[in-house]
C-alpha cells in the first residue's frame, strides 16, 4: 500500500471518468493469506466453466465455483450455475471485504487460474442478475497478475498489479463503460485463486 493510503477510508479511484475502481492493496496477512489460498484450493467444488459461444459449448481450462446465501441462478455466457450454500470460510471473507468496502454481497463468483496461460477476455459484469452499477469485490490469493481496465469509447486502458491478500472494488457505472480482463502470461506458474462478492437480485 502506498504511504497516505492509511490516512483514507476509502483508496482513490483508479478510473479517469464513468466508473468507479478502489484497489485497497493487501488487507489480510501473509499467513491469513497463505491459509485461505490452500484451504480454497482444497475445499472448494471446482468445475471447469463452460460457455456457448455461437452455439457451440465451450470448456475452458480455467475453473469456477457458485456459492451464495440462496440457491441463486447465475446467467452468463449463454450458461447458467445455480449456488452452493457459503462455507464458513467463505462467510468470514464475505464479512471482511463487506467491513473493508462498507458494501453487503449475497454471493461469491470464484475463479481459479492453474497458471499464467489462462486468464479472461475483455468483458464486463452486466449480467440481469446483478444489482445494477452494484459493487463488486474482488479478493486475489495466490499468484500475482496483471489486471486491466479499458474504456468502451475512447479505448483508454488503465492497469495494475493484483497482490495475493488484495482487493479491489468495481462499482457504479464501470461496467456500463469499462471492460476488464486478466491478461495471460509466461511469466507466472502457479495458480491464482480469485474471489468477486457480488450482489444478485433476480431469484
Amino acid at each position: 500500500m502506498d504511504l497516505f493510503s492509511q490516512f483514507d477510508d476509502i483508496p482513490k479511484n483508479l478510473l479517469p471518468k464513468e466508473g468507479t475502481v478502489n484497489y485497497y492493496g493487501i488487507v489480510l496477512s501473509k499467513e491469513q493469506s497463505d491459509f485461505y489460498y490452500e484451504h480454497l484450493l482444497s475445499s472448494i467444488e471446482w468445475r471447469n466453466d463452460e460457455a456457448i459461444i455461437f452455439g457451440k459449448l465451450m470448456i475452458t481450462k480455467r475453473k469456477v465455483a457458485w456459492y451464495a446465501e440462496l440457491p441463486f441462478e447465475y446467467s452468463y455466457s449463454n450458461t447458467t450455475k445455480v449456488a452452493l450454500p457459503f462455507t464458513k470460510e467463505l462467510l468470514t471473507l464475505k464479512e471482511l471485504v463487506e467491513k473493508e468496502t462498507k458494501e453487503t454481497y449475497n454471493s461469491c463468483l470464484l475463479n481459479l487460474y492453474h497458471d499464467g496461460s489462462e486468464g479472461m477476455a475483455w468483458h464486463s459484469d452486466g449480467e440481469k442478475d446483478l444489482k445494477k452499477n452494484g459493487a463488486i469485490a474482488s479478493l486475489t490469493f495466490g499468484a500475482e497478475r496483471k489486471f486491466a481496465f479499458k474504456h468502451k469509447e475512447t479505448k483508454e486502458v488503465v492497469s495494475l498489479i493484483l497482490q495475493h491478500g488484495s482487493l479491489l472494488v468495481m462499482k457504479d457505472e464501470t461496467q456500463t463503460h469499462w471492460l476488464h480482463r486478466l491478461p495471460p502470461t509466461k511469466k507466472v506458474h502457479r495458480p491464482r485463486i480469485n474471489l468477486t462478492f457480488r450482489t444478485i437480485t433476480a431469484i
